[in-house]
């Protein structure tokens, strides 16, 4: 059976990535593709808990505890999850991975994003995607998205302006070291142009 394909959507909170993902999610099922679209924190049980911890508990959670907490929640994920569809030739649509941990926590956090990619990739057994799309904003304008949502902030959506342009400072350098795996877009693009770039970058994957 052929190998499935994996394709992971990152950057900053208010970028438009459930948006991208489920309209590649309706273009692949078009095609008689097998989606299993996910999500991390929070794409399995043991997920489920995992995130409304790191995202929503009220205490404090201590960075490199936050850093453990993500980790765990992705050996769960990969191991239960993403590996046995990916064997089962079905394509993974997938709401944030280990880079958003390096951005997140190592960045934003200002802990060793070496040392939490090597944790992630520790956890994982050195998973990683097809293809990663990085939906590139201005932290400014993505937290007006966010406030025209009229939604409550999770710990990190909440957290100031520095820390947001940390985490996007460290995608972009994430995927200039990986072109090969990213597809960088200006997620002020229109939607239509977002999903066309997409579509365009994935067909290859799927001949």
């Amino acid at each position: 059976m052929t190998r499935g394909i994996w394709v992971t959507f990152e950057g900053g909170d208010g970028t438009g990535k459930t948006t991208q993902a489920t309209r590649l999610e309706i273009w692949l099922r078009e095609q008689q593709r097998t989606v299993v679209r996910t999500r991390e924190p929070g794409g399995t049980e043991v997920g489920v808990l995992i995130r409304e911890i790191v995202l929503h508990h009220r205490g404090e959670v201590a960075p490199r505890a936050e850093a453990l907490l993500y980790a765990a929640d992705r050996a769960q994920h990969v191991a239960t999850l993403v590996r046995p569809a990916l064997a089962r030739g079905d394509v993974v649509i997938q709401d944030r991975y280990l880079d958003s941990s390096v951005a997140y926590q190592g960045a934003g956090r200002v802990l060793d994003a070496e040392q939490v990619r090597d944790l992630s990739m520790w956890a994982t057994e050195g998973a990683l995607p097809d293809l990663t799309v990085l939906l590139d904003l201005d932290p400014a304008v993505a937290r007006r998205r966010l406030d025209a949502a009229d939604k409550p902030f999770d710990r990190l959506e909440a957290e100031k302006s520095a820390f947001h342009e940390r985490v996007r400072e460290a995608f972009l350098a994430l995927a200039a070291a990986d072109p090969r795996r990213f597809l960088v877009l200006d997620a002020a693009r229109s939607e239509d142009e977002l999903a066309a770039a997409v579509r365009d970058r994935i067909r290859p994957l799927l001949a």
